[in-house]
């Protein structure tokens, strides 16, 4: 057993904490509790930018842009096609992207 929360935890805190702050937050594709996670990150109605969690040196988690350049919400549906464990979260926010590192880099 790992020490990392389950996905769903993981949702659910971004979601509150972006809505109690204000933002505004909602599940595209609910996955498995443990299945990964790709958040839409919006900054008060800008360009959205898709972030996930990855490792970097020395096995540190960081977050990862994969934003594409261009269809950001067919190349996140063709992700979960392949991979229906996958949870899509959109954020829009003031910080989206910091609110997102807080949330899901917590370990």
């Amino acid at each position: 057993m790992t020490g990392r929360l389950p996905t769903t935890v993981i949702a659910t805190a971004l979601l509150r904490r972006v809505n109690d702050s204000g933002g505004s937050g909602m599940v595209l594709a609910k996955g498995t509790q443990d299945g990964s996670m790709l958040v839409v990150a919006i900054d008060r109605g800008g360009s959205p930018k898709l972030l996930e969690r990855g490792f970097g040196e020395g096995g540190r988690a960081i977050l990862i842009d994969s934003t594409p350049t261009e269809d950001l919400d067919g190349y996140w549906r063709r992700r979960r096609a392949r991979d229906p464990d996958l949870w899509v979260i959109e954020v829009d926010i003031a910080g989206a992207e910091r609110f997102a590192a807080e949330v899901m880099l917590d370990d």
